[in-house]
């Protein structure tokens, strides 16, 4: 029987790091807070609470290792902190995030592992308060045209605000992660930058090619999952109360449909709005009951955040959303999607600035601009948006002169173009699918933003 276990889990001033095993292969990951120390924060808050955060941190951290096909999971020195509410959120998360892992490694029926309870404690209540004299609000920041447009809704709306940068081995070295953030955060009204770096050796492993009898194909993260409990250290240490997310409702609608179990997968479920108010409720409940955590561009489309950067053309180019080879790698999915809408959507010369060349004469992106544009069995498993949206960026492309292969693939599967009614699906704001505090003036500015991205594809069109 394969079982995943947590071996050893300690916790420093600074730090939190733990080690798992699971089929005879041993990892080890480490979390490092610069503006957190963990021993103050026991003393605020006591022990036995900041246990069980930890617990869940390290928890859904780990969850990456259930790409190996475990059976069962043990957690080991933290085996006490499982509670049956906890269970009953990691099988959530599991069905949501891991379709896509299932889907690519034909396991239509696996469930997860099962996790052990023999330890586990009672859902007794065990939350606090973060202490703060006034309602302050951290902004997660990742370096893309999302964070760059939720920091400055914030500012125009006269909310204050500090900043969150986290890297991660997987994008490869930490300081240019942290570097590149920073560039963008340059230009933002970031009061306070915090940071936290995450050392882990299972992702970058080549166990794919060097264990080939564990059956598995691909690997996979509930990264934004994880973010979400690593991050409340930080409001506890400074107060914030306000956890502010950039994800876009583009981000609701999955890849495709699978047909052997009628599910959708959707790469991005993680920032769904179904997973927003699951991690939300769950905090609320379980953890820090004055801890409000929302995505600021719930409301509104890809398309509307694309059109939104023309006000802030002299800071998109301190942008980069690449996964591969930071800041940008121009021969991935999510590059091509960038590119196509930056296309769309900003000044050719902005583009330029940007990206140097053409990505639609690049053979490697053909595949890519073939799905998203649905040509091929499923949309690229990245963060892109919908069919259509990406039909319409083609669209508005094509209105503007942009040539090249990918160009040609487009005019010749869609030779009408796409209808007007495209503008009336992506160029709304969702006055209802949102968590934002109504004390934020924020749906109001959200909602101008997509009328002025009306008003713009209808003139480069002409409808």
């Amino acid at each position: 029987m394969r079982t995943l276990r947590i071996t050893s889990f300690v916790r420093s001033p600074h730090q939190l790091a733990y080690t798992t095993q699971c089929a005879g292969l041993q990892f080890a990951t480490s979390f490092w807070y610069e503006s957190v120390n963990f021993l103050e924060l026991e003393a605020r808050y006591t022990a036995n609470f900041m246990r069980r955060l930890y617990f869940l941190i390290v928890a859904f951290d780990a969850n990456r290792l259930v790409s190996l096909k475990p059976e069962v999971m043990e957690f080991g020195p933290l085996a006490d902190c499982v509670t049956p509410s906890f269970v009953q959120l990691w099988q959530e998360v599991f069905f949501g995030v891991w379709g896509q892992w299932r889907y690519e490694n034909n396991l239509p029926h696996y469930h997860g592992p099962r996790l052990t309870t023999e330890r586990h404690s009672e859902d007794a209540p065990l939350t606090v308060a973060v202490e703060a004299p006034r309602p302050r609000t951290l902004a997660f920041c990742g370096g893309g045209k999302d964070s760059l447009l939720a920091m400055q809704i914030l500012h125009e709306a006269g909310e204050r605000f500090d900043s969150l940068a986290y890297s991660h081995s997987i994008y490869g070295n930490h300081a240019r992660q942290h570097e590149l953030i920073d560039s963008l955060l340059d230009h933002s009204a970031s009061e306070g930058r915090h940071r936290i770096w995450i050392y882990d050796d299972f992702l970058p492993s080549p166990v794919l090619a060097l264990a080939p009898e564990l059956g598995i194909k691909s690997l996979t993260a509930g990264e934004t999952l994880g973010s979400a409990f690593a991050v409340l250290p930080l409001a506890l240490a400074h107060g914030f109360t306000n956890l502010v997310l950039a994800h876009e409702k583009s981000a609701d609608v999955g890849n495709m449909n699978w047909p052997v179990t009628g599910e959708q997968i959707n790469h991005q479920w993680g920032k769904s709005f179904t997973a927003e108010k699951l991690l939300s409720q769950y905090i609320r409940q379980h953890l820090l009951t004055n801890v409000h955590y929302f995505s600021l561009l719930k409301p509104i489309h890809d398309a509307v955040i694309f059109s939104s950067l023309r006000d802030y053309l002299h800071i998109v180019p301190a942008t980069h959303s690449c996964n591969v080879s930071k800041p940008w790698c121009k021969r991935c999915a999510k590059c091509a999607y960038v590119w196509l809408n930056y296309a769309a959507y900003l000044p050719p010369h902005t583009v330029r600035q940007i990206f140097g060349e053409n990505l639609f004469d690049i053979e490697e992106n053909m595949l890519w601009f073939r799905q998203m544009i649905g040509l091929e069995a499923h949309t690229p498993f990245e963060c892109v948006g919908q069919i259509e949206e990406s039909r319409l960026a083609f669209q508005l492309c094509r209105a503007q002169g942009y040539e090249g292969k990918a160009m040609t693939l487009y005019a010749e599967a869609f030779p009408e173009g796409c209808a007007p009614e495209a503008i009336e699906s992506f160029f709304l704001s969702d006055p209802q699918q949102h968590l934002i505090p109504a004390h934020l003036d924020i749906v109001p500015r959200l909602q101008r933003k997509a009328q002025r991205g009306r008003e713009y594809v209808r003139q480069t069109l002409g409808w």
